[in-house]
């Protein structure tokens, strides 16, 4: 009996890191943005004035509703990712009521997240708040983010794929997932952790990892599950 647990437990761990590790491709095999993205703006130049612009909108507006939701969206959890989108669409995504929904997101999100690591390491671009030697709207994350790259914006790149791929599942709600999806880069200057470029940058990579995505026919094959549970829910 002990043999016949253990043999159990070892094949639930198993089937469990497999599940935690899956990926629609290998970092490899999806785009580099450090080999496609322009270089970030040169301190001094007229794109840079425009990034210290913004940082100074983003700090004008912090004490207000809008900065409330600036700081939350610092969350980069599959449940707070969720949370935003669903009552968009009119649903509950959840892995127990949303199943297919649930895989489709969180997979195609991790794999996708694979697209601008090389980028955020080759540039180490130092962030706005550090640069300005002033607090964010997130002290908790800042001494983790003083030693990663600034550019391009890895949260944008979340919410923006996010984004794209609940507006293919949903595409009546599309411009409200859209503008959520927006909204949470742009949280990400508000805070003053992300120069306007890097967020821009984010919602490029986002889209070349949409595309390449589309490549895989185990990610649209789950498309093809997410979308019919999508309108069983609906039509019920």
């Amino acid at each position: 009996m002990n043999k016949i647990t253990t043999s159990l437990l070892i094949l639930l761990l198993s089937l469990t890191v497999n599940a935690q590790s899956r990926l629609y491709f290998e970092e490899d095999s999806m785009p580099n943005a450090l080999l496609f993205l322009p270089e970030p703006p040169a301190y001094g130049s007229e794109a840079f004035r425009y990034d210290s612009c913004q940082y100074e909108w983003g700090k004008s507006i912090r004490i207000s509703e809008r900065g409330i939701t600036a700081a939350l969206d610092a969350n980069t959890d599959m449940d707070y990712i969720a949370g935003i989108f669903g009552p968009i669409m009119g649903i509950t995504i959840t892995k127990r009521e949303t199943p297919e929904i649930w895989e489709l997101l969180k997979v195609a999100t991790k794999t996708g997240g694979k697209t601008d690591n090389r980028a955020k390491a080759h540039y180490m671009r130092t962030r706005p708040f550090v640069y300005f030697n002033e607090p964010s709207l997130t002290p908790a994350d800042e001494p983790f983010l003083r030693t990663n790259g600034s550019y391009p914006s890895g949260h944008t790149l979340l919410g923006w794929l996010s984004a794209l791929i609940l507006a293919e599942i949903d595409p009546a709600d599309q411009n409200a997932i859209f503008a959520r999806g927006y909204e949470y880069g742009q949280s990400r200057v508000i805070v003053g952790v992300h120069w306007q470029s890097d967020v821009n940058a984010g919602r490029v990579v986002a889209a070349a990892a949409f595309a390449r995505l589309h490549t895989s026919e185990q990610y649209l094959r789950q498309l093809q599950k997410a979308q019919a549970e999508f309108k069983i829910i609906k039509t019920k």
